[in-house]
């Protein structure tokens, strides 16, 4: 009878401590899954980029590199100038995130912590402003640009994409504001410090991790952009984006070449990924917990 028993519950254990393997075993297929879908493509650039030419445009491509070459590195220095449109896109990149950092984080603070009249019309406006397809504004925002006199200029390609990063940017932090007790502000304004002290001593060293989460989305998406770049600056002053497109001609597409200024593109964004990748991990779970 015991050992039936025994039995019974040994077979009990076993099927229960096989569910859980299952489960995760289904998850990491799934996030191995997710992980070759999402890599492929930069895989297949970087494939394409060191290939000889002839081979990006073979009607049978080979999944791995038959060749290797940096020729299309060269080419792709020749073709145009890199080094003028990768630093335009920097400094207008950068612009943006130092501005929208500081004007989003003290609207984010306004909302979160203030109660006044339209604060809810503020928050839909916001919600609002980012549902609006970029594509749609072209136009308004030329025709404005072109009576400020910021057409063709970094500064009007600046305010331009301050006006759908900044929305993006408020709505985030506010997001990491809410998650801060206010009752730590009023701790330390009860310690004497002042609305303003409080907020540099507790509540932006909590911050700075979503801070630094929200800078390089923005970064990317300012460095990304293509559609305003294209239609607002003339070939002179263009962007690293626009660049690219100097590798289509009536002759045709040069893929090698293009691969391998996209390669060189990303290069900024992945070291700039590196650099901040525990912040950034840091304020992505912000929040996740709250004590």
């Amino acid at each position: 009878m015991s050992a039936v028993a025994t039995s019974g519950r040994t077979s009990a254990t076993g099927r229960k401590s096989s569910g859980p393997r299952k489960s995760k075993l289904g998850w990491n297929l799934l996030g191995l899954l997710v992980f070759l879908t999402a890599g492929f493509p930069v895989y297949w650039m970087l494939n394409t980029a060191i290939k000889p030419a002839k081979d990006a445009i073979d009607s049978d491509p080979s999944l791995f590199p038959t060749g290797f070459t940096l020729d299309n590195f060269r080419r792709a220095f020749d073709i145009a100038d890199f080094w003028g449109p990768v630093g335009r896109s920097l400094i207008v990149s950068l612009a943006v995130v130092v501005i929208g950092i500081a004007v989003g984080m003290l609207a984010a603070l306004a909302i979160s912590r203030f109660a006044f009249r339209g604060r809810k019309i503020v928050i839909v406006g916001i919600l609002a402003v980012q549902m609006i397809p970029l594509v749609a504004m072209i136009i308004p925002v030329f025709l404005l640009l072109n009576d400020l006199d910021q057409y063709d200029k970094l500064s009007g390609l600046i305010i331009t994409y301050l006006t759908f990063i900044l929305p993006f940017t408020v709505w985030t932090l506010r997001g990491f504001i809410v998650n801060i007790p206010k009752e730590l502000e009023e701790a330390a304004m009860v310690d004497g410090c002042s609305r303003t002290s409080a907020f540099i001593r507790v509540v932006f060293p909590l911050l700075a991790p979503g801070m630094v989460a929200t800078s390089v989305y923005a970064f990317i998406q300012a460095w990304n952009e293509y559609l305003y770049a294209l239609m607002l600056l003339s070939q002179q002053n263009q962007t690293a984006t626009v660049w690219l497109g100097n590798f289509t001609t009536k002759h045709g597409t040069e893929y090698a070449p293009m691969m391998a200024g996209a390669t060189m593109m990303a290069v900024p964004i992945v070291v700039l990924f590196l650099l901040v990748q525990r912040k950034m991990a840091a304020g992505l779970t912000a929040g996740a917990v709250k004590g």
